[in-house]
């Protein structure tokens, strides 16, 4: 199953029946029964379905969940009928599933920390123990000026935004690749994205926040790695103009999810409890509305490689960032050459 939804994470179920998750993004996960399931756009689950109930149609649900009253949405819900073969009268209406509320967060975030790598010794984990580089990005809703007057929908004079450790990525017109792979940056983009925010206040902190902490930086910035460099990186959620979830995607590698809550992230109370033992191998993770998720990765993978929020409207306001991979000391740990029929940009 893949969530194509641009915009929500998105609850599913069939009637009367479980589900039982075997497998997420391509990693294969301890077997996972539940009535429901959540998943994040661009996020894929391997799913079973036993078809052992008594012959009836049961329908098949699915509707989006939002726990941001603010954010606008299509309350509604898309359903298909399973319908078991044989002579039988079927129930009339089908029988309907039971999904969380719409706003239910628990339901969304539970449902995705219950994830469980198989970790077995056919299908071994490899979970980053010594961490190199540690890095703590903000996840946040901004504003920035109209660039034209009366051109905003706010009376403010001000768009949504949005922001990675307070830095709007600001697509370039050359792409990071090639400017990185032929030397020849001059300017297409900077190196200094920061390991942690450059401000440090109540991150989910509901009122009261200055307003001026709204306005982020625009640029083109990337974070350098060393080629097998193993990094932690700490989502965290803000609430400088609203909260709301963020489901992360790292192109390039796959990465362990060791740890997630609501609230600030605290590395002395948090990092105990990570799980180092069977988290789920992911590359899209819903970072929980005013809440923290840590992954660890080996940046194992030569090359630029973007990392954005899968919501559609959010990385359009500019909530991503580059990783540049640098090359290891062989030859096939390398950024490959382009193929010489590459058409020009």
């Amino acid at each position: 199953m893949v969530n194509a939804a641009m915009n929500n994470i998105a609850f599913f179920g069939v009637a009367n029946h479980s589900l039982t998750v075997v497998g997420t993004d391509g990693a294969y996960t301890k077997p996972l029964t539940s009535t429901y399931v959540a998943i994040s756009p661009g996020q894929t689950l391997d799913i079973l379905l036993e078809a052992n109930q008594p012959r009836n149609h049961y329908y098949i649900a699915s509707k989006l969940f939002n726990a941001q009253r603010a954010s606008p949405f299509d309350n509604t819900t898309t359903t298909a009928i399973i319908e078991y073969t044989g002579n039988y009268t079927a129930t009339s209406p089908p029988i309907f599933p039971v999904l969380p509320a719409f706003n239910d967060s628990n339901a969304s975030f539970n449902f995705t920390a219950s994830l469980r790598s198989l970790a077995s010794a056919e299908h071994p984990i490899d979970v980053p123990l010594m961490i190199k580089k540690s890095l703590l990005f903000t996840l946040s809703i901004n504003l920035l000026p109209c660039s034209v007057k009366g051109t905003c929908e706010r009376p403010d004079g001000n768009r949504l935004a949005a922001s990675i450790n307070n830095i709007t990525f600001d697509m370039p017109s050359t792409s990071i690749l090639q400017a990185y792979y032929r030397g020849l940056n001059n300017g297409v983009y900077g190196d200094d994205f920061p390991d942690n925010p450059p401000l440090k206040f109540n991150y989910t902190q509901r009122t009261g926040l200055n307003s001026s902490w709204r306005f982020p930086e625009t640029r083109t910035d990337v974070k350098k790695l060393k080629h097998n460099e193993t990094v932690e990186l700490v989502f965290q959620g803000t609430n400088l103009v609203v909260g709301i979830d963020h489901p992360m995607h790292l192109h390039g590698h796959s990465f362990y999810v060791v740890g997630a809550g609501f609230g600030n992230f605290k590395r002395s109370r948090d990092v105990p409890n990570y799980n180092l033992v069977d988290p789920p191998l992911m590359q899209t993770i819903a970072v929980p509305q005013n809440g923290w998720t840590a992954i660890r990765f080996k940046a194992d993978n030569p090359g630029v490689w973007f990392m954005h929020c899968h919501l559609e409207r959010h990385v359009s306001w500019g909530m991503g960032m580059a990783f540049i991979v640098r090359n290891g000391k062989t030859t096939n740990a390398r950024v490959l050459p382009p193929p010489p029929d590459m058409p020009p940009c």
